[in-house]
C-alpha cells in the first residue's frame, strides 16, 4: 500500500496513517471490550492462571488475540506476535484440559505446555519453547512437566516447519569462531545490554503508567473514548511509515539488515532510538502483541554497535563485527527476560548458528548479573505483580493455595520469627526446609536466608500471597521461582 500510495505524494501520506489508525483502534476495541486479558503480549496473564490467580477464558481469548493482534501489527506497530502465540497456546491448553476433564494439577501443566508450544511455532525453536516453559512460565522441571512441554513444542514445530519450511527464522551468515581474546569485548557488550536492558524496563512500565493516568482522564469524558490513544498511536506510526517503512511493525526486515552488517556505526543510535520509542507507545497503548522480536531488533542493534566499536578500536581482536549481532539480541532478552539459558537457545535455534556459544554464555550471564545488581527485576514478573494490583483480582480467587517460596539474603522475613511476619489469618507456614532438613515451624521459629517455606493460603487470605512475595525476596537478588500448587476447583475460579 505504502509503495501504490507513494505514486500520489499529495495525499498518499494519508493513506498508512488511517490504516494504522483504523487497525490500532479496533484491535484495541476488540481488547477492551472482549477480552481484557488479551491486551499487551499475555505472557503475564498466562503465568497468572498458572499460578492459579487468574482465569483463563479461552473462547474469547483466541479469537481476540488472533484478529487483535493481526490488526495490530499489520498496522505497523512495533509489536511482535510471539507472545500472543504464546497466550494462545495457552489457551489451547486450557481448551484441552476442559475437553478432558483432567485434575487441576495436570490443567496446569497442559496451559503450560501450550504455552511453549506457542514459542515454539512462532521462532520454529523447539528446544527454546520446552526452556521457556521450564524457565520461565512454570518453573517445574518434574518428569510431566518436561514430558508435556516437550512433545508439545515438538509437536508444533513439525507442524509449523510443514508448512512454511524448515529455515531458520533469521538468516545469518556463517561466522568463524570469535578468539578466546575477544571474550573482554563480549563480557562488556553484557554489561552494556544488562545497563540497557534495565532502562527498557522501567522505560515500557513508565509508559503503561502514563497511558493508564491518560485512560483515567479520558474516562470521564464519554465523548473522548479510551481508544483515542491508540489511534492516535497508529496514526502516527502510520506517518512513520510513509517515510521509512522499515522501522514500523515487528522489526524483522530491520534485524535482518542488521544481521548482515549492513547498518552503518553512525546510524545505529538512531535506528535504536526509533524503535526503543516505537515499542514503547505500541505495548503502552494496551494493543495485543508481544516484546520479543522488538527487543531481540534492540538487542541485535547493541550487539552491532559494540561489534563495530571494538574493530575500531581494536582490529585484531574483532574480524567480523556483525557477529556481535547474534550475542547481542540474546543478551538483551537476558537482560530484559532474566532468562538466560531460554535467550541462549532461542538465539541458537532461530539463527541456526553454534559458533558463537562461548560468546553468548559470557556475554547473557553477565547482562543478567548487571540487570539484577541494578535492582530491577524480570519484566514478565514486574509485568505482573502490576496487573493482579491494579485489577485487584488476587481479592477473587476461590480455593486454597500452596506457595514454596524461598526466603532470600536481605529479605524483610530474614532473620524474623513467624509470629513477626504479619500473616493474615487463613495463612499457615506448614514446613520449612533448611538444606536436606525438614521441620514444622511454631510461631517462634526464626527464619533464615536460604529457607524454603511451604505455605498454605486459604480463600478468604489471598491477601497474604503479595507479602509473601514481597518478604521473601530481595531487592538485590533474582526473583524465585513461586510453585503454586491449583486449587481444587478451578472451575470456580473468576477473573
Amino acid at each position: 500500500m505504502i509503495l501504490w500510495a507513494h505514486q500520489y505524494p499529495e495525499w498518499g501520506w494519508l493513506l498508512p496513517m488511517l490504516f494504522g489508525a483504523v487497525g490500532a483502534r479496533l484491535a484495541i476495541q476488540m481488547v477492551r471490550n472482549l477480552a481484557p486479558e488479551a491486551s499487551g503480549s499475555g505472557i503475564p496473564h498466562l503465568k497468572a492462571v498458572i499460578l492459579g490467580l487468574r482465569s483463563m477464558r479461552w473462547q474469547r481469548i483466541l479469537p481476540v488475540k488472533f484478529i487483535g493482534g493481526a490488526l495490530a501489527i499489520g498496522a505497523g506497530l512495533g509489536l511482535g506476535r510471539e507472545g500472543p502465540t504464546v497466550q494462545m497456546g495457552g489457551a489451547v491448553g486450557e481448551a484441552v484440559s476442559r475437553w478432558f476433564k483432567v485434575t487441576p494439577r495436570h490443567r496446569q501443566t497442559l496451559i503450560a505446555a501450550g504455552g511453549g508450544a506457542g514459542l515454539a511455532a512462532a521462532f520454529n525453536a523447539p528446544l527454546a519453547g520446552l526452556v521457556f516453559v521450564v524457565e520461565e512460565i512454570q518453573r517445574d522441571f518434574t518428569p510431566h512437566v518436561f514430558g508435556a512441554a516437550f512433545v508439545a513444542a515438538m509437536t508444533a514445530d513439525v507442524i509449523t516447519r510443514s508448512f512454511t519450511g524448515q529455515l531458520p527464522v533469521f538468516h545469518v551468515p556463517a561466522y568463524t569462531p570469535p578468539s578466546l581474546l575477544a571474550m573482554p569485548a563480549f563480557l562488556a557488550l553484557g554489561v552494556c545490554a544488562g545497563v540497557l536492558g534495565v532502562a527498557f524496563n522501567r522505560a515500557l512500565l513508565t509508559t503503561l503508567d502514563l497511558y493508564a493516568r491518560w485512560g483515567d482522564r479520558l474516562a470521564r469524558f464519554r465523548r473522548w473514548p479510551v481508544q483515542l490513544g491508540g489511534g492516535l498511536v497508529g496514526a502516527a506510526i502510520g506517518l512513520l511509515a510513509w517515510f521509512i517503512p522499515t522501522a514500523v511493525g515487528s522489526g524483522h526486515v530491520l534485524a535482518e539488515a542488521v544481521l548482515d552488517g549492513s547498518v552503518g556505526l553512525a546510524a545505529i543510535p538512531l535506528w535504536f532510538g526509533i524503535r526503543f520509542g516505537l515499542t514503547m507507545v505500541s505495548y503502552g497503548c494496551g494493543a495485543p502483541g508481544g516484546i520479543f522480536t522488538p527487543l531481540l531488533v534492540l538487542g541485535a542493534l547493541i550487539g552491532l554497535g559494540a561489534g563495530e566499536l571494538t574493530h575500531l578500536l581494536m582490529p585484531q581482536m574483532v574480524y567480523q563485527p556483525a557477529a556481535f549481532t547474534v550475542v547481542g539480541m540474546a543478551a538483551y532478552f537476558a537482560a530484559i527476560v532474566r532468562a538466560p539459558l531460554t535467550g541462549i537457545v532461542l538465539i541458537v535455534e532461530m539463527t541456526n548458528s553454534y559458533q558463537q556459544m562461548l560468546a553468548l554464555l559470557v556475554a547473557c550471564f553477565s547482562a543478567y548479573l548487571v540487570a539484577d545488581a541494578l535492582g530491577d527485576l524480570p519484566i514478565y514478573e514486574v509485568l505482573l505483580d502490576r496487573d493482579l494490583r491494579r485489577s485487584g483480582e488476587m481479592t477473587d480467587l476461590q480455593g486454597t493455595l500452596t506457595l514454596e517460596l524461598i526466603v532470600q539474603a536481605n529479605a524483610p522475613f530474614a532473620g524474623k520469627l513467624v509470629k513477626e511476619l504479619g500473616l493474615p489469618p487463613g495463612c499457615i507456614v506448614v514446613t520449612r526446609r533448611q538444606g536436606l532438613h525438614e521441620t514444622v515451624p511454631t510461631a517462634n521459629t526464626r527464619l533464615e536466608a536460604g529457607d524454603r517455606l511451604t505455605v498454605v493460603i486459604a480463600p478468604h487470605a489471598n491477601a497474604a500471597v503479595p507479602l509473601l512475595w514481597d518478604g521473601c525476596a530481595s531487592a538485590h537478588s533474582p526473583p524465585q521461582s513461586k510453585t503454586i500448587s491449583a486449587p481444587p476447583d478451578a472451575e470456580s475460579m473468576t477473573s
